[in-house]
């Protein structure tokens, strides 16, 4: 779970406000897709409860990944500006808190603070799922881990305090869902 709150724990307070303030609580029931390979998406999404399967249809719908609790979806589209290279299914009954594409944008070319905040943790980790997936797919034994094993270092550990509290205090304010 630490590489999918280091988006939360590098942003400031004004920022996960501002993330409050802008995004979208939606439910999905189990089986509902939240994102459909090949079409266009207008939000990115932080998974608040559930999990969620990820298919390829380049390889025969396969599963290639589980999503849960805190993770990022959407992020390469994002940062792309390109369709969804995989689609996103609820596999049980979940929430998501969804942060509007054009908002973001906008957001992101007038503050150059909360843009360097966000894609500092954004190239974070998408730079260590990269580093997973080639692991993975190599057979090659990962050298340190990922961010998920990180060794003890008080910075880190501060930080992704900050962020599982930032989580928490979401999941209260929509009721615990």
């Amino acid at each position: 779970m630490k590489k999918s709150l280091y988006i939360l724990a590098e942003l400031s307070d004004r920022d996960f406000e501002w993330l409050l303030t802008n995004g979208q609580h939606r439910h999905l029931a189990a089986g509902q897709m939240l994102i459909q390979e090949g079409e266009s998406i207008d939000a990115l999404y932080l998974i608040l409860t559930g999990t969620f399967a990820v298919c390829v249809q380049a390889l025969g719908n396969r599963e290639v990944a589980h999503i849960s609790v805190g993770e990022l979806v959407g992020e390469m589209s994002f940062v792309e500006d390109r369709p969804p290279s995989a689609t996103v299914q609820a596999l049980e009954d979940a929430s998501v808190w969804a942060i509007p594409r054009l908002m973001l944008t906008a957001k992101l070319s007038q503050d150059v603070g909360f843009a360097s905040h966000f894609y500092r943790a954004l190239s974070i980790l998408l730079s260590d799922r990269l580093r997973s997936t080639v692991t993975r797919l190599g057979g090659v034994p990962e050298q340190d881990g990922g961010l998920d094993d990180l060794p003890p270092n008080s910075k880190i550990l501060d930080s992704l305090d900050i962020a599982q509290v930032r989580l928490a205090w979401l999941l209260n304010q929509l009721g615990g869902v």
